[in-house]
């Protein structure tokens, strides 16, 4: 290592101070090369590089869930919404996972605890029918919904479509006194634009943010709801709020249910479920808005002349022969139409140009972009676009696929929609003496064990039905499912209603002398063998 002029001015007065500055540049450069070394290693050589052409541009941040989630809510929510309302594959993605997440409702199949409960199997099940049929009265009453709009199926339905469009909802759970019902609890949904922060957003001061307030240990304490939608123009004259503990302090009751999935900790409000693919479906939407009215366009004849001297049109004005006009006060206005005829001005010329629509490219341009976004959404393409031309194995492979992410879903609405308020159904069915359930009130273990329930949605699309009932017959012959679980997924009832009702009319068919159904456990096989054995008769 070469010594500057400085080193060697202080060398001449101090030897010993001359030699611990060459040592301590040495180490220096030592660090350095070494901080290039590492620099160098590992992902800097790959995903981390700033070195390559190809990453170079890429200009990343590194944000907080503050900045890079809460922030952006808003503008997300509104073109989520926007999508929803205007592009088609959007509209049909959300009401694709409505439909067979939730259907026509989460049904419930009550499943109490027995060993914990000390119940035989007929007290057990004497008591679930009980408090079904107690359900079922509040449920299917429009008096469980506070606006008594919906009932509590129709609730399911739009908590989870508003949970997908908008990124999360809220409900509460106030009591109302109404003639024709012995139940008082409603449900009331929030928009999630109604949970905000009172005045002015401020993210300096981040214990309340988008209306959720936590405390110091990042704990949501409580949810600031708006009397007035802050999008309505009434909101704009004496916008009140109202701050909702989440549980009560005393009983530790759930005041307000948030529905929302996370992805990231710390976070406090709901990402719209189309946030990723907002451009991708922006742009096929307008990609196919424009190749539709050039399609349009191109199915239109029209026919422009020019003349040397012209003062008057066939009708005498002038300008267009056409029935209807754009703009009938400007002269410059040319109409596109079926048949339509448009005289020019002198010296004017019209060039014949060829759109060349219908775009043969189009569709599998299309399909490119929608195979992405189903990826995105966890909906195969085939179930996305409703369009299954493939093979039965591929078919099948599909709609696999989907059942996975549809289960997911439906799993979240039960645990934190339909049970917390079964559970405070429960609570006033017990306390008003119309379910006897003793310990509930005194054991949370015993309260668990009478909460317990099932929630059973619509059933799974079957290609093959033979195939998919002889192979519930096999799981529940060896003991790998049971006929109230294949009952529910292959055709959406009840085993125990099918059995009584089974019963009935093999009742009645021996009276009429029809004689006995067919074994159950004869598969199509069997019948197929004796087709052929038949056919071998002849």
């Amino acid at each position: 290592m070469k010594a500057n002029m400085m080193d060697k001015v202080i060398s001449y007065f101090s030897p010993k101070a001359g030699a611990q500055r060459v040592v301590h540049r040495a180490q220096l450069a030592a660090v350095e090369s070494m901080g290039k070394t590492i620099s160098n290693s590992g992902y800097a050589n790959h995903g981390a590089s700033s070195e390559k052409k190809s990453l170079k541009g890429w200009l990343t941040q590194a944000g907080s869930a503050l900045e890079d989630i809460e922030r952006n809510i808003p503008k997300l929510r509104e073109r989520s919404r926007d999508l929803h309302m205007g592009a088609p594959l959007a509209t049909g993605a959300l009401r694709t996972l409505v439909t067979n997440v939730v259907g026509p409702g989460l049904r419930l199949n009550s499943q109490v605890d027995r060993e914990v409960l000390k119940m035989t199997p007929e007290q057990a099940a004497e008591w679930e029918k009980k408090v079904e049929r107690e359900f079922e009265l509040w449920s299917e009453s429009k008096n469980c919904d506070v606006t008594r709009m919906c009932d509590f199926y129709q609730l399911q339905q739009l908590a989870f479509l508003s949970m997908l469009m908008s990124g999360d909802v809220f409900a509460t759970m106030p009591y109302h006194k109404r003639a024709g019902t012995p139940y008082q609890l409603t449900v009331q949904l929030l928009e999630a634009d109604r949970i905000c922060t009172p005045g002015i957003e401020s993210y300096i001061d981040n214990k309340i943010v988008n209306g959720v307030e936590i405390d110091k240990k990042g704990e949501v304490m409580a949810y600031h709801v708006a009397e007035k939608h802050p999008g309505s123009a009434l909101s704009a004259y004496n916008n009140k709020w109202v701050r909702i503990e989440k549980f009560g302090k005393t009983t530790g009751r759930t005041n307000i249910i948030h529905l929302l999935r996370m992805e990231r900790p710390e976070q406090r409000r709901g990402v719209p479920i189309l946030s990723p693919v907002i451009e991708s479906l922006k742009q096929l939407s307008r990609y196919s808005e424009a190749e539709l009215m050039a399609a349009v366009i191109s199915g239109m004849y029209t026919i422009f002349i020019t003349k040397d001297n012209i003062t008057q049109n066939m009708d005498g004005f002038g300008g267009l022969a056409y029935e209807e006009e754009i703009d009938s006060e400007n002269d410059s206005t040319i109409e596109v139409g079926n048949g339509a005829v448009n005289f020019l001005e002198e010296g004017e010329k019209v060039h014949e140009s060829n759109p060349g629509r219908p775009n043969t490219a189009f569709d599998g341009f299309v399909t490119s972009i929608c195979r992405q976004i189903g990826v995105a959404l966890e909906i195969p393409y085939e179930v996305l676009m409703k369009h299954f031309t493939s093979s039965y194995s591929a078919s099948r492979g599909a709609l696999l696929e989907a059942w996975k992410m549809f289960r997911n879903h439906r799993s979240f609405m039960a645990s934190n929609f339909c049970q917390p308020i079964y559970e405070e159904f429960l609570t006033e069915a017990i306390a008003t003496g119309r379910i006897y359930a003793p310990g509930f009130f005194n054991d949370p273990l015993i309260k668990k064990a009478y909460c317990g329930a099932e929630w059973n949605g619509p059933s799974q699309g079957q290609l093959d039905p033979v195939k998919e009932a002889n192979g519930a017959v096999i799981r529940v012959d060896n003991g790998f499912s049971t006929r109230t679980r294949e009952a529910a997924e292959l055709t959406g009832t009840d085993y125990y209603q099918n059995h009584e009702k089974l019963v009935r009319e093999e009742k009645l068919r021996r009276e009429a002398g029809f004689g006995q159904y067919k074994d159950t456990h004869r598969n199509h096989s069997d019948d197929d063998k004796d087709d052929e054995d038949d056919s071998d008769d002849k």
